[in-house]
């Protein structure tokens, strides 16, 4: 039975730990506040508040671990942040537990190609933004301590789905000069990938994107909501807004990860769309058309 360390309890550790402790694992969670590790109090397992950034407090977390899995969350923070959360909180991590397998949660958006090409692990990741240049910093302590980073797609699940909030909203615009691909993974096909790598425990550590099978432009992902919701497309136009991880535009291959063993549940944005996050979506009962069940669906926070 291995004793797993998850930092960061929020909406993918807290996934990830469950997995894990449905396995058999025995699990202690960590996240950033007291009230967020109340909130968890009922978990059947232990979650304490605690700041990675602050190396005193890391030095003095108690207990040691087989496994530490590293998937705080800046929820869209800014580069002071990054650099606290991840760089910072990896290498305290790394120092405080020199003998435990990391694994650290990093991001698809490392990845700055722009065409629309596929990239696989082997592809460069030389990230344009000031936040990727973090996240490749570091997964480079990662690697270089034998740990395993997996690359996250945009992670959408139960309630939370970046494109589905923007088309609801009706800020969502179809931008044909912009149109990009967007790579995505469940929140509950990441936990299970995050939870694969874990069980593995792979000698020399590697990198592995965690993706869904299809990555799907953008506009075709706001076509399929206005068909499936019977709504309007949204209007045609020019987009204004900047995106934090930079203007990359590209696919996503998850065949290293497959060719492993590991499967994910939800292999399109229509599949799991349909079958996981139209029906627990804040906000969408009063005008669709009732018949939310049985199609196919997928989603995103990094991509």
């Amino acid at each position: 039975m291995q004793r797993v360390l998850i930092a960061g309890c929020g909406y993918l550790g807290q996934a990830t730990a469950d997995v894990l402790q449905s396995a058999g694992c025995e699990v202690e969670g960590l996240t950033s506040s007291s009230e967020s590790a109340r909130e968890l109090l009922a978990k059947p397992y232990r979650v304490d508040a605690l700041d990675i950034s602050n190396a005193r407090q890391v030095a003095a977390c108690a207990g040691n671990f087989d496994a530490v899995v590293h998937c705080a969350s800046t929820r869209g923070g800014n580069v002071d942040l990054y650099r606290s959360v991840y760089l910072i909180g990896t290498r305290n991590l790394l120092d405080r537990f020199p003998e435990a397998k990391i694994l650290f949660s990093s991001s698809t958006s490392v990845y700055a190609q722009s065409n629309g090409e596929w990239v696989t692990e082997e592809s460069p990741a030389e990230p344009k933004h000031e936040t990727g240049k973090i996240l490749r910093e570091a997964e480079q302590l990662v690697l270089a301590r034998g740990g395993n980073v997996a690359r996250l797609g945009g992670i959408y699940g139960p309630g939370r789905s970046f494109l589905l909030k923007k088309f609801l909203g009706g800020e969502a615009i179809v931008d044909p000069q912009r149109d990009r691909f967007v790579n995505q993974i469940h929140r509950d096909d990441g936990a299970a990938a995050l939870f694969f790598l874990v069980d593995r425990q792979s000698p020399g550590g590697g990198i592995y994107n965690v993706v869904d099978d299809q990555p799907i432009l953008q506009s075709e992902c706001y076509h399929w909501l206005a068909e499936r919701l019977n709504r309007p497309v949204p209007p045609l136009g020019r987009s204004t807004s900047k995106r934090k991880r930079g203007e990359s535009n590209k696919r996503v291959s998850n065949a290293k990860l497959r060719a492993l063993g590991w499967v994910p549940r939800y292999s399109t944005f229509e599949e799991a769309m349909g079958k996981s996050i139209l029906p627990t979506f804040p906000g969408r009962n009063s005008e669709l058309p009732g018949k939310l069940s049985g199609t196919s669906q997928r989603d995103v926070p990094t991509a």
